[in-house]
Order: C-alpha cells, then structure tokens, then sequence
C-alpha cells in the first residue's frame, strides 16, 4: 500500500494533463463544435424569455412543480402532447461572456478530485514497485469512471443527445489513459 502523500505529484500533474487536454478538445478541436444546437429565431426566444426575469436555475417544461397527482390531469397531457418540451437552463446576465474563470477554477479542482480518487483506488490495491501497467489499470478505469458515467444520465433523462454522450465518453477515455499513465510514470518504487 502507497500513502496518498507520496502521490501528490502524479494526482497534481494528471490533473493539469487534462485540463490542458480538456481545453484542446474544447477550443482547438472540432468534435465538441456541434454539441449545442442554434434554437431557430434565436432574437425571438431571447426577447420572449428575457421579458419573464427568469431567475438562473434549471426548468423543465411543461411542469407541475413536482406534483405527481397533476402529471395525470388532462390539461398536463395535453401541454405534454402539444408541446414544446423541454429542459431549459439559465445563467446569470454576463458583461463578458467570454470570462469562464469560475468554471475553469472549479473544472481544475474537479480534475484534481478525480486524480486523488484515482491515487485512492491505486495506492489501496497496490504498493510501492508495482509495475507500470498495474498502476495504469487501477488509477486509469476509476479517471475513466469518474469523468464518463456520471454524464450518461444525461442522455437517458434529459435526452441529451447521444453523439454527444459518446464524444465525452470518448475524451474521458483519454483523460483516464493520460490520467494512469501519469501514475504508471510516477509510481513509488
């Protein structure tokens, strides 16, 4: 068994690996380029759902507020059927759009949580020497894990689309890769 201490340096660089990666794929990339549609009459909604000073937050719509008993109504069903339906997600008004320092600071520590799990997992199921694909396994799968399968949801309740589940499947894939072989390279002998 390895402490995490003597992991800090592995769980601290796979961490900047896939920031820096995450970046790559998202700005220089074109794979992620498609994963958001442009709503039709763009001025139109934003006009519409401007004037009703819709507080940030998550919506769904049609909605009973969570009432179950009115999800059975009539006037529910006919909403449903008629539709639009959907799931709607407001920011806050921004002066600069562009300033994405607050979600960059908070997509690093979770890069970095990601990296102490891996180290957790690795460090418990093998000691100091053990051999580079080993360590690559164990530290690899639980990155791979924790950057996928919690986005999956997403796709089987909010209907997200799946291509898009499949290339963040696919960019956790690597970030797992870089991840265990970060720890494979810096593993106490």
């Amino acid at each position: 068994m390895v402490g995490l201490p003597a992991l800090w340096l592995p769980i601290l660089l796979s961490a900047v690996f896939v920031f820096i990666l995450s970046a790559i794929f998202h700005m220089a990339l074109p794979h992620h380029k498609s994963d958001f549609k442009k709503i039709p009459d763009e001025d139109a909604v934003l006009d519409a759902l401007g004037g009703l000073s819709i507080p940030p937050g998550e919506y769904m719509f049609p909605s009973t507020g969570g009432d179950m008993q009115a999800m059975r109504s009539e006037e529910f069903k006919d909403k449903m059927k008629k539709g639009p339906v959907g799931v709607l997600t407001i920011f806050p008004p921004s002066d600069n759009p562009m300033s994405m320092g607050p979600q960059l600071t908070q997509w690093f520590v979770f890069c970095i949580i990601v990296s102490v799990f891996a180290a957790y997992i690795a460090s418990r199921a093998l000691g100091p020497g053990a051999e580079y694909l080993q360590v690559h396994r164990f530290a690899g799968a639980t990155a791979f894990i924790a950057y996928t399968v919690g986005d999956w949801p997403r796709s089987i309740w909010y209907r997200q689309a799946w291509t898009t589940t499949l290339k963040n499947t696919i960019d956790g894939l690597i970030y797992g890769l870089v991840t265990g072989g970060t720890f494979g390279w810096l593993w106490p002998s």
